[in-house]
């Protein structure tokens, strides 16, 4: 998926992450990342605020754009002024896990 966000400098930032990167690269304008995801449902949390200020030294301003590729399928796509604990989202916002029963 790619997220493009504005910056305090008023320059327009990419951030990709993908399965079939090994590497962080970060380049003017775009921030490539591996991504590894297990099997089943996976949740991602991502702080755009803090990958700005890691990779440019400069401050999250706004998100632009969101782009989520075909080949995903996606339950839930949200913002939030910060990251909450899973005891702190709403019972729809969260990931349960199928049950697995133990074989005798």
């Amino acid at each position: 998926f790619l997220a493009q966000v504005l910056d305090d400098k008023n320059v327009r930032r990419r951030f990709r992450a993908s399965n079939y990167q090994s590497t962080t690269r970060v380049k003017p304008f775009i921030c490539t990342m591996p991504m590894r995801l297990d099997d089943g449902w996976n949740q991602i949390q991502f702080n755009l605020s803090d990958f700005t200020r890691r990779a440019y030294g400069t401050n999250y301003i706004e998100t632009l754009r969101v782009q989520i590729h075909a080949n995903c399928r996606i339950r839930r796509v949200y913002f939030s002024d910060r990251l909450y604990s899973e005891d702190e989202l709403p019972a729809e916002f969260k990931l349960y896990l199928p049950v697995q029963n133990k074989a005798k």
